[in-house]
């Protein structure tokens, strides 16, 4: 089955130097990432929904092929009530990214105020109701949400269930493994335990490089969720410095996994620009 690894996010200024040559512009960095990586989650669509046209773009600047999970705005997993005129927004802002067959998934992460009650069970119901063409993964921070019951009502929606490394905190979600739709999908947060409860910047939470070791423990759960799903999404958030580019690339090793370098054919350059065997030509990207 399918295997997507990459980063929550590609776009940070301190990836400088470690994941990105120092002088490349900002403009270049998608084309520079995709290069590398088959995958990428975008975090920016939480705080604002894009045009249709900037989501295009995106699509455009990517080699065919290529995958988006792309993160439900704030406004349809935070403000506390059902918003359907969120959805229908969100809905035409990812209409390019499905047509052209790059909408992997949505990942719809709620805070951990979004505690398993009835209402919030019926506002799943509602999630899945509002995205009926898209795969769709329900992230949960509240712990109270982890039960067996849980996991069959995300199966009879057709919900992905997240699946997260994060630190070992009393009430945070455990490190469960587990497919309830054709869709699977794993984040690693780090285990910066520390700074997850007290720091001055939000990216001090995610200052955290995974040990070798570490990152094997989820070998078998993720060739587990391999059998069970048709995609599997493995993403690192602990961005800060480019560590998560550093994991993703470990990760891939360990599961044997080629990443787009790995598979570069060696055409002539007066064929054509470097192509990825079962991803297509890569568009505007410049190769270091």
């Amino acid at each position: 089955m399918s295997i997507f690894i990459g980063t929550s996010g590609y776009s940070y200024d301190d990836w400088r130097g470690t994941f990105y040559p120092k002088g490349l512009r900002k403009s270049d960095m998608l084309p520079f990432y995709a290069g590398r990586f088959p995958a990428v989650e975008i975090n920016s669509t939480y705080y604002r929904i894009p045009s249709a046209s900037a989501m295009q773009e995106m699509g455009m600047r990517v080699p065919e092929g290529f995958q988006f999970a792309v993160k439900a705005h704030q406004d349809m997993t935070h403000s506390g009530r059902f918003d359907p005129e969120a959805f229908r927004c969100f809905r035409r802002a990812m209409e390019p990214l499905r047509e052209m067959g790059m909408l992997g998934c949505v990942l719809a992460q709620f805070p951990w105020s979004f505690k398993r009650t009835l209402e919030h069970e019926i506002f799943l119901e509602q999630v899945r109701a509002e995205l009926p063409d898209a795969p769709v993964v329900i992230e949960f921070r509240n712990a109270e949400w982890i039960d067996p019951e849980v996991f069959e009502l995300l199966r009879g929606l057709g919900l992905g269930y997240c699946c997260v490394d994060e630190p070992r905190i009393k009430g945070l979600i455990p490190p469960l493994a587990q497919a309830t739709s054709s869709t699977a999908y794993v984040r690693f947060h780090g285990r910066n335990g520390k700074a997850w409860l007290q720091h001055q910047e939000a990216y001090e939470r995610y200052d955290y490089l995974y040990s070798a070791k570490e990152l094997a423990e989820w070998i078998p759960k993720i060739q587990a969720l391999r059998k069970e799903a048709e995609q599997t999404f493995i993403f690192f958030n602990n961005h800060y410095l480019g560590k998560a580019g550093q994991n993703a690339r470990q990760m891939a090793k360990l599961l044997n996994v080629p990443l787009p370098l790995d598979l570069i054919t060696s055409d002539s350059p007066a064929l054509g620009p470097p192509t990825l065997p079962g991803l297509g030509p890569l568009r505007g990207l410049e190769l270091s």
